[in-house]
């Protein structure tokens, strides 16, 4: 006897929680860093705080892209130009074919994400307004060197949220188009069956991995932000 199509009301276990927690966390640290610079100078610590979250995640998510379980991992969602493409084509037709975990060019998207975040991260690091706020690697860098980073800072902003809208764009689309809701899954993990394309759920969501790969994380930030030098306090009067 042939297998028996799945049924629209079966449910497969796709993302993993950490999977989950991360892109969660990172959407409410971009936000966040976002209000936190439009209150000002007030909120100029929390901002801060808020880089050095997103960094963690990004550094998290590039451990976990390669350990994780099979649908968090870059080597099955990452594909080549070939494979890109044709899907592209597929996509614009109208007719994308159904896949568990991230399309093709959710894959490529998700690296871009991850490496538009980490230059934001990063630049905040040497950032200052020269009066009352100044990030830990600011005092040690050379001028020529913080003036491009606060350049790149001010000028990556408008890159991620043009990703974003992007983004925000392709769920209401796939929504819209196909029915296909992806935020549901990225909630609950879990999606109908019938729209996996035959893929098969996860086995172990591998939560403490994922706990000691965060707290190394956070610990590599930690020493970067610790490690730089104390300001001059003579730099900001």
């Amino acid at each position: 006897m042939g297998r028996e199509p799945p049924n629209s009301n079966d449910q497969i276990t796709v993302w993993d929680l950490p999977t989950r927690v991360f892109h969660w966390a990172l959407v409410l640290s971009l936000v966040g860093s976002w209000i936190t610079h439009e209150l000002g100078l007030a909120w100029m610590e929390w901002h801060m705080r808020l880089g050095y979250l997103a960094l963690t995640l990004v550094i998290f998510r590039l451990a976990w892209g390669l350990v994780g379980p099979r649908y968090a991992r870059f080597s099955q969602f990452l594909t080549a130009p070939g494979p890109t493409l044709r899907y592209l084509s597929l996509w614009l037709k109208g007719n994308p074919p159904a896949a568990a975990g991230h399309s093709p060019i959710g894959g490529w998207a998700v690296i871009v994400i991850l490496v538009a975040v980490a230059v934001q991260a990063v630049s905040g690091l040497f950032n200052s307004d020269e009066i009352l706020y100044s990030g830990p690697w600011h005092a040690a860098a050379p001028t020529a060197l913080t003036d491009r980073m606060e350049a790149l800072h001010a000028g990556n902003f408008n890159v991620l949220l043009t990703l974003i809208a992007v983004h925000l764009a392709v769920m209401a689309k796939y929504w819209m188009r196909w029915r296909r809701n992806l935020v549901g899954p990225m909630l609950t993990g879990s999606m109908p069956a019938a729209l996996a394309g035959g893929d098969k759920a996860i086995s172990s969501q591998r939560v403490i991995l994922a706990v000691i790969l965060l707290a190394a994380s956070a610990a590599s930030v930690w020493l970067i932000v610790t490690a730089a030098p104390a300001p001059d306090p003579d730099d900001f009067f």
